[in-house]
């Protein structure tokens, strides 16, 4: 049976490529309705972009992430970052994209340690943050999962109306 953590997820056991993740690494940590994500930087250690301290209790948990328009690029613990969340090792794009040389991917990432930068939640998100450092490209696959969804809802939605003015139309002229 599964094990209830304090992110609300049920959940079976950790999905991890491998057992421990390497420099350069993304990491997928899931939260309620959405993932966070970091770069692994050794020894224990992420960077990642998160809310800035200065707002009380705004953890990359939290709903605060997503309505703050600046962040700040933090190291921190990778177990720390997780909390009792399920996390995992995604290398996603490795198939498309070549990831850039490990040490340039550490260097560009502990230079970015303390930078205040905006932050959209479609644009410049923690995902577009790690992506970059890894691929020298940013990219985020919920965000695009997500703009697909909203267009099939859109399309969907659209097609409702016309089908239900079509049907009133054919109503009224009988």
């Amino acid at each position: 049976m599964g094990q209830k953590h304090e992110c609300g997820l049920m959940v079976t056991g950790t999905r991890k490529d491998r057992a421990e993740p390497e420099r350069g690494d993304l990491i997928e940590i899931f939260r309620i309705g959405y993932s966070h994500w970091a770069i692994y930087v050794g020894d224990g250690y992420v960077v990642h972009l998160a809310p800035p301290s200065e707002y009380p209790g705004a953890g990359s948990s939290s709903l605060f992430s997503v309505l703050s328009n600046t962040g700040v690029v933090k190291r921190e613990l990778l177990t720390k970052v997780v909390g009792g969340c399920v996390y995992r090792i995604n290398n996603y794009l490795d198939h498309k994209n070549k990831p850039l040389p490990v040490n340039k991917i550490i260097s560009s990432a502990k230079e970015m340690i303390g930078k205040k930068m905006e932050y959209s939640v479609f644009s410049r998100n923690c995902e577009h943050f790690v992506t970059d450092l890894r691929y020298g490209k940013p990219q985020s696959q919920q965000v695009e999962n997500f703009m697909v969804g909203a267009g099939v809802t859109s399309a969907l939605g659209a097609l409702a109306v016309v089908g239900y003015a079509i049907a009133k139309h054919r109503s009224q002229t009988q």
